[in-house]
């Protein structure tokens, strides 16, 4: 329903209460007149005593029995105290006596709603529109786009708000709700035409700019959303959503610098927050500057302590630095707030590696290959280790095993080669070679950087040489 603002003070509520109360008791002559039985009703509607209002709802009717406005006042009653089949009742009333108040649809469609009856709800607001017109059209635009959204018609969600528009191209909320539901539906195109047009005839509505940068944005036109983005903060210099988004457009051009200019223009403006530190970390890294990065990190750390990503993170610039031991630190933080997640253990896995603790290294990758069975680069990890710390037994298990669980992918049949060749068996590790040959001949690289003295093993030389041969052939 529309606001009915409480009107009315202290001395004349009590008045009016006293007279009512003396009314209902049958105690002297006295009449209320219907604008009183509207402020009583409001006064206790405001403090949420819904029942006495609807008791002096009905009085009123009893002695104004042909007030369309009471109906719907009672009918808003109803709903409050989601009595609903009894407020649609009151609305038929309502209706007969005063059928162009847009009240009554508006409640229809919260019973509606309220009874499981959306499709119901909106063909009531569809009828609406044929018949109210300016500021009443508008709010039942926006009661049918909330009725589409509850039914998950989200197309439909999207035409409202696009007929809002058209008709109040500055409205505000329905700025505001288009940018999410063009980004929700896909709709960027009819986003982009719909906003030139508004930009058009309101070439200073900031709104109108940023959400065309972002219907842009979701085209991946990020050059173009960047120029609308920089008009709506030449407009509004504090609209630190659409210096956000211009940082995420620059970081997917990988203009790291400008990123980092325009997300550092958020935190002038808003209070600190951990996203925009770590994307402006997320940029220095980018760009090799591994201190800054930290430095970054380490502010979103400080502001969401619970993120075990940016502990990986630090970790992550540590290791760019080959600083073994303060990256382990860091991915200890990471992995005590989460201790299953793949690329915290296998970033450990490979800093205690380089530090030649093969037992830890081995348990790490061994957390990774059960997290992920099927990924080839938690075997690669874990069969290495063990190779290059001579357990080459427990290595061919190892390959055995990922073997089946990969379905046989060609990486593995090298690094199998290379195992059963540091473990003399020779015969076999021709065979996986040349399995490993036939599905993916690019791989053999990561069989020689196991071990480049292999290739002056000459039955090596020969099947390699043999398999280029035959591919030269066909």
């Amino acid at each position: 329903m529309h606001d009915r603002p409480f009107r009315g003070n202290t001395d004349e509520i009590d008045d009016l209460i006293r007279q009512y109360e003396d009314l209902r008791a049958g105690r002297k002559s006295s009449f209320l007149e219907e604008e009183s039985f509207e402020i009583l009703i409001e006064y206790f509607n405001e403090k949420n005593s819904f029942h006495k209002a609807l008791e002096i709802t009905e009085t009123a009717l009893d002695y104004f029995p042909y007030s369309g406005d009471l109906f719907v006042r009672k009918a808003d009653l109803l709903v409050a105290i989601h009595n609903y089949t009894a407020a649609l009742e009151a609305l038929k009333q309502a209706e007969f006596y005063d059928h162009d108040n847009i009240d009554i649809y508006i409640l229809k469609t919260d019973a509606y709603l309220a009874l499981d009856l959306p499709q119901k709800a909106a063909s009531l607001l569809e009828e609406a529109l044929l018949i109210f017109e300016g500021d009443d059209r508008l709010d039942l635009l926006f009661e049918l786009a909330d009725v589409y959204d509850d039914y998950e018609d989200f197309d439909k969600v999207f035409d409202c708000l696009v007929l809002i528009l058209k008709q109040e191209p500055a409205n505000e909320e329905a700025l505001y709700k288009i940018c999410f539901w063009t980004d929700f539906t896909g709709r960027n195109e009819e986003s982009i035409k719909l906003h030139q047009e508004i930009i058009e005839d309101h070439p200073y509505s900031e709104l109108a700019w940023f959400n065309l940068g972002s219907a842009y944005q979701g085209l991946k036109l990020y050059e173009k959303a960047i120029d609308a983005y920089q008009y709506a903060v030449a407009i509004n210099d504090k609209f630190d959503y659409a210096y956000r988004n211009m940082g995420d457009a620059y970081i997917r051009l990988r203009r790291y610098k400008d990123a980092i200019e325009v997300l550092e223009k958020v935190g002038e403006i808003t209070r600190p927050e951990d996203v925009i530190f770590e994307a402006i970390g997320h940029c220095y890294h980018k760009l090799g500057k591994f201190a800054s990065a930290r430095f970054n990190y380490r502010k979103a750390s400080h502001i969401n302590t619970g993120d075990s990503k940016l502990q990986y993170k630090i970790a992550l610039t540590y290791i760019n630095e080959k600083k073994w031991d303060k990256a382990i630190v860091h991915l200890e933080n990471a992995l005590r707030i989460h201790k299953n997640v793949p690329e915290y253990n296998l970033a450990m896995g490979q800093c205690v590696l380089q530090l030649e603790n093969y037992k830890d290294a081995v348990h790490y990758f061994s957390m990774v290959v059960r997290s992920r069975p099927k990924n080839v680069r938690g075997w690669k990890a874990l069969i290495t280790c063990l190779y290059q710390s001579e357990y080459f037994e427990e290595a061919i298990q190892q390959c055995i095993t990922a073997l089946k669980l990969t379905e046989g992918k060609p990486l593995i049949h090298y690094l199998y080669s290379a195992v059963l060749f540091a473990a003399g068996k020779q015969k076999e590790a021709l065979m996986q070679l040349e399995a490993g040959l036939k599905k993916s001949p690019a791989l053999v690289k990561s069989f020689v950087d196991l071990n480049p003295s292999i290739l002056q093993n000459s039955f090596v030389v020969d099947l390699l040489a043999r398999y280029r041969k035959s591919k030269r052939k066909k």
